[in-house]
């Protein structure tokens, strides 16, 4: 009997829990906690496709490339080799630790990772305005230096704690490995994939280029499940519910929630652009392309949201 495919996208929280623990090994620990609750939907009968997060992990190559630059005069690592890097880093880390935590558990299956590039369109406004800000801060006193050494570069100043380059935001057209995650899923595999929400390129008549560019990770998850035809769609987060007038007294969490009746509060504010917003939108695109159903909750939830309704359910 072939299992139900549930793609799964980890929010940050899911690797670094504590801003005082950023090392590998801190990574490691947090994704093993992680994986357990994952399990808990292979547990329940579900072939799983996880997606991940990446911005601290992308910061972290940049730095080290920038301060290599300054003392020893190596080449700087572009923005797409450090989203490829934490792709297969992290996805390491998140095979490792599923396929630990499935024998313990006493349950079959084997996870593989796949780096992935995601197409956007070179014509997307999110190119004419470059405003998702990588990598480290400069003083003001730096800005020309770094002009002249990367002529391509955008510096903004990032709410006086100094200028941080930007780049574009592109919403996701197509997956190019698509084709390699559908073999991997037929042959059994648990698969790890469109990490940082994909390598951006786009496709020229000398073929796939890569962008420096950074692509929400949790539209690209969405994209992907629609394209895997997957009936569940699972977006993990800090909060265990998505909540109406979040953080005031006045705060409301969400349960069994409609498409249209989401697309209102979305409409309406409810939700951070830069947290809950594109979650819940990828959410809505993905129900409103055929998908049955998007579980937002916090990791810890994932198997009470699966067997007993808790978490925000997003449902047609």
């Amino acid at each position: 009997m072939a299992r139900k495919l549930a793609v799964v996208a980890m929010g940050g929280n899911s690797l670094i829990r504590d801003p005082s623990r950023k090392s590998v090994e801190d990574q490691y620990e947090a994704v093993t906690e992680t994986v357990r609750h994952i399990a808990e939907l292979i547990a329940a009968g579900y072939q799983v496709v996880i997606t991940h997060g990446n911005g601290p992990q992308v910061g972290f190559i940049m730095l080290r490339s920038e301060l290599a630059r300054q003392y020893a005069g190596l080449h700087m690592v572009p923005l797409v080799s450090c989203v490829a890097d934490t792709q297969g880093a992290i996805g390491y880390q998140i095979q490792q630790a599923l396929a630990n935590e499935l024998r313990r558990r006493g349950l079959d299956g084997q996870t593989a990772t796949v780096v992935t590039q995601v197409t956007v369109d070179p014509a997307d406004p999110g190119f004419a305005d470059p405003s998702k800000p990588v990598g480290e801060f400069y003083e003001a006193a730096e800005v020309d230096e770094l002009k002249k050494l990367h002529p391509d570069w955008i510096l903004k100043e990032d709410s006086g704690r100094g200028f941080r380059r930007v780049v574009p935001s592109p919403k996701p057209v197509d997956i190019v490995e698509t084709p390699a995650v559908r073999t991997l899923l037929k042959d059994g595999f648990h698969v790890v994939t469109a990490g940082g929400g994909g390598i951006p390129v786009i496709d020229t008549d000398q073929g796939l280029l890569g962008v420096d560019a950074v692509i929400d990770k949790d539209l690209a998850t969405g994209l992907l499940a629609t394209k895997l035809g997957a009936p569940l769609l699972v977006i993990s987060t800090a909060v265990p519910s998505v909540a109406l007038n979040f953080g005031t007294p006045e705060q409301k969490n969400l349960g069994t929630v409609s498409v249209d009746e989401m697309q209102a509060y979305l409409d309406q504010g409810h939700f951070a652009p830069g947290s809950m917003a594109p979650k819940v939108q990828a959410a809505l695109d993905f129900i409103r392309a055929g998908g049955e159903k998007v579980i937002i909750t916090d990791p810890q939830t994932i198997g009470k949201a699966i067997n007993d309704g808790a978490g925000t359910h997003i449902v047609p």
